[in-house]
């Protein structure tokens, strides 16, 4: 099939789990702003979307979009290195300014930085949330539908705030380019809407990724509600 087996079919599957990883990207960022007003709102949806059968087969199709995209990536990267040595993007110059240019031809080092970070989120958050509530692991810091609870942990921690927003400025990056250049491989965009899909994906994408990092700052410094228990204000160890 030539989704598969062919390059120009393998961008394709790129640009549609990509896509698809942005929109999942903009829920996340909805329900972590949620955070930002009211613990206890952001807590009944963790509790909505813990381990139920429907929150699962989801976590399954994002995971394997995941994976599917992370996969193609690296094949594409590696036929585009045997193809035209380190020239990995076909993309032209009028097209391929500043910070563009060097995501562009930086897109595996950017890959890996969100893949590492990726793995840093699902160990702080996902196996204590999700994972722990399947299997049952007890004695955490807090329980599994305490995801107010574990952001408040996790962002006392400087090197997880710092850490945190590397990861952000990587994701950042790395949509920037790849929105615009998700919208020119589907064959959405021409000499007219490539510049203007690259300004909206800026747009669109810089929105985005601040209202991530407006969560992790608030709770690095303090600015975000408190809730506990008993109804008094939270503690959280620090590293």
């Amino acid at each position: 099939m030539w989704l598969f087996n062919s390059s120009i079919g393998r961008k394709v599957v790129m640009s549609v789990t990509g896509m698809a990883l942005i929109l999942f990207l903009t829920f996340h960022c909805c329900m972590n702003i949620v955070a930002l007003f009211s613990g206890e709102a952001y807590n009944t949806i963790c509790e909505l979307l813990g381990a139920n059968w429907y929150a699962v087969l989801a976590t399954m199709g994002l995971a394997f979009l995941a994976v599917v995209h992370i996969v193609y990536a690296f094949i594409l990267t590696a036929q585009n290195r045997r193809a035209r040595g380190e020239n990995r993007y076909e993309i032209s110059t009028e097209v391929n300014p500043g910070k563009v240019e060097w995501a562009s031809k930086n897109m595996l080092v950017l890959g890996i930085i969100i893949l590492l970070g990726l793995v840093l989120h699902l160990f702080n958050f996902w196996y204590n949330m999700m994972f722990a509530e399947l299997v049952g692991i007890e004695g955490l810091a807090h329980t599994p539908g305490d995801g107010f609870g574990w952001i408040v942990e996790t962002f006392s921690c400087p090197v997880y705030v710092v850490l945190y927003v590397i990861w952000i400025v990587a994701i950042w990056l790395h949509l920037t380019h790849g929105f615009w250049s998700a919208m020119q491989t589907l064959g959405w965009s021409g000499k007219t809407w490539l510049n203007r899909w690259k300004m909206i994906g800026f747009i669109y994408v810089t929105l985005l990724m601040l209202g991530f990092l407006v969560v992790v700052l608030a709770f690095a410094f303090g600015l975000a509600p408190s809730l506990c228990a008993d109804g008094g204000a939270c503690c959280a160890a620090s590293c």
